[in-house]
């Protein structure tokens, strides 16, 4: 068994479509039970996930938790997407980046928009019905059509010179987590890598300008402000292979550059792929959150805008004093690794 669809739970008839519908050339084999008995290396994986009204897949948790005590391998060289039906209105965006964030921790990697989330009106694909000329079920299900093509046809990227971006808004004498991207960054010595500054700029968050405007700027490669984000950002990002964003966590969000400049990458995404950027992070928090920063990223960077996400791809460590993370044990060999984990 090489494609796996992973059902905890009894589906709905929502579901049940979903993956009828994702699976119509039978490219995948699905799993009801004895989860225990596979090993979830080197497959394509779907879990395909019913949430009851509380939210909850007692099923699913006992899969992750047995998948976590296995170890951090335990799903090397996979590749990982979901379909999840809600009965009420809520939990199908923070159960998936859940999902994606775990396994992710496990070797996992995610291709750009790898969740199809159906919620109990089907509103959320309001859109689709507008811009695709179909009903909003129709839309559900031609979604889940094409997760499995982007499963199937997914590939890992791997570059023997990337070209990386780094962007950051920290303090580099004082910074935790910009000392700890300086002790990743030495061993990307013969990489191609840029950074890109953003403490000291006034950044305006995206306005919300109309689908048609947005795009008429998309088209120029520009935004209704003109600042950083156009001037260096956007032709940063078009140009690299591989976006490491270097994320203090601050009230367990990140801070308020970084967000405006995740927002203002709309009018790029109008009309550039991001499908072949790869997305990294580093998150250093000075008590806890970390696992929160990294599944922010996931929900704006891979879900929204479909930028891949490659195994362990967020370096997450604790340091709340100046210096602090320079005494974190093995700080150096985990930096280290990190490296060696982009180079690969």
């Amino acid at each position: 068994m090489k494609n796996l669809i992973i059902c905890p739970e009894k589906p709905s008839s929502v579901l049940e479509k979903m993956i009828s519908s994702a699976n119509n050339n039978n490219y995948f084999d699905l799993i009801c039970e004895s989860f225990d008995e596979i090993d979830y290396r080197n497959k394509r994986i779907i879990f395909a996930v019913e949430l009851g009204i509380s939210g909850i897949s007692i099923n699913l948790m006992k899969i992750l938790k047995f998948l976590e005590e296995r170890g951090k391998s335990s799903m090397m060289n996979s590749i990982g997407g979901v379909l999840i039906h809600s009965s009420s209105e809520l939990y199908t965006r923070s159960v998936g980046r859940d999902i994606i964030f775990r396994c992710n921790q496990m070797g996992c990697s995610f291709p750009g928009r790898p969740i199809v989330e159906a919620t109990n009106s089907l509103r959320n694909f309001a859109n689709f019905k507008k811009y695709f000329d179909m009903n909003l079920e129709e839309a559900c299900l031609k979604n889940s059509e094409d997760l499995i093509k982007r499963l199937l046809n997914h590939n890992r990227n791997n570059k023997t010179n990337p070209k990386i971006l780094a962007i950051h808004s920290s303090n580099a004498n004082t910074s935790n987590t910009y000392m700890l991207w300086r002790l990743v960054r030495k061993h990307l010595s013969k990489c191609d890598l840029k950074e890109i500054y953003l403490g000291e700029e006034n950044i305006n968050d995206c306005r919300g300008c109309l689908f048609a405007v947005c795009n008429y700027f998309g088209e120029q490669t520009s935004c209704f402000y003109r600042d950083i984000v156009v001037e260096q950002v956007y032709p940063g990002i078009l140009e690299a292979d591989y976006i490491i964003f270097i994320c203090p966590n601050y009230n367990d969000s990140l801070m308020a550059n970084l967000t405006a400049t995740v927002n203002r990458l709309t009018a790029l995404y109008r009309t550039n792929s991001f499908y072949n950027k790869t997305l990294y992070s580093i998150v250093v928090s000075g008590n806890t959150g970390s696992d929160i920063i990294s599944k922010q990223l996931i929900s704006s960077l891979n879900i929204n805008k479909t930028f891949r996400l490659p195994p362990y791809f967020s370096l997450m460590e604790t340091a709340n004093y100046p210096k602090d993370i320079l005494k974190v044990p093995k700080i150096n060999e985990k930096a280290k690794e990190f490296a060696d984990n982009i180079l690969k």
